[in-house]
């Protein structure tokens, strides 16, 4: 979980882009089996496709949670604050060293 936490910006929005096509295409299969359901007036095929469009939205919904946890936001914060005060010199080591 902390390796999620101090991923770059930049790959963390391919990975979540990526979840995004992941979804849609589960979406799509889903209609393909309810419209397939609905020609052949089966009841399995309208259940499968129920059951891969629920599988979508859990996968949505736990994207979501782990893309914006507040876990997330106070450990890209502390990394960010941790960046600035190490650029930072302390004033008193600046006191202490000679000229």
């Amino acid at each position: 979980m902390t390796a999620l936490l101090l991923l770059p910006s930049g790959l963390l929005s391919a990975i979540a882009l990526s979840i995004v096509v992941v979804i849609v295409a589960l979406v799509a299969w889903a209609l393909q089996l309810i419209q397939a359901a609905t020609d052949r007036q089966e009841f399995s095929l309208m259940l499968a496709g129920c059951m891969v469009c629920s599988a979508a939205v859990g996968l949505a919904t736990v994207m979501v949670i782990t893309f914006t946890s507040p876990a997330r936001l106070d450990a890209q914060g502390l990394a960010l604050l941790q960046a600035q005060s190490a650029q930072w010199s302390d004033p008193i080591d600046q006191l202490s060293q000679p000229l």
